[in-house]
């Protein structure tokens, strides 16, 4: 990614994080974490990277009203970071702190051994 996609991923980041924990009232929406911002070189998608506390169901939940409102999200964010063009915007589970997490629990119990 160039560096300007790579600042406007930062700051797509930064109003996410504010419009999903004040404008979004879905209760679905639970504790949700964006981890990432992946924004393409010709600022056309943006591929957002999150993480959610709960069971497996609860995070599929989660997921779902965030694809229900991705409009309204997408609106929030062009009109707080002015582009000629809003990204369209999709949401990911980001698999690398559950990763983290499991190789962190291998290196406890080698340590326990």
């Amino acid at each position: 990614m160039s560096l300007r996609s790579n600042r406007i991923g930062e700051q797509i980041q930064k109003e996410l994080g504010e419009i999903i924990t004040r404008k979004i009232k879905d209760p679905r929406v639970g504790f949700v974490t964006v981890t990432d911002v992946r924004v393409t070189g010709d600022l056309q998608q943006a591929t957002v990277y999150i993480t959610a506390l709960g069971n497996e169901k609860e995070r599929q939940e989660s997921l779902a009203a965030l694809v229900k409102a991705t409009g309204f999200i997408r609106s929030e964010i062009g009109q707080r970071i002015r582009l000629r063009r809003t990204p369209e915007i999709t949401f990911e589970f980001d698999a690398s702190v559950e990763y983290g997490n499991k190789i962190e629990e291998l290196l406890r119990s080698i340590n326990k051994d």
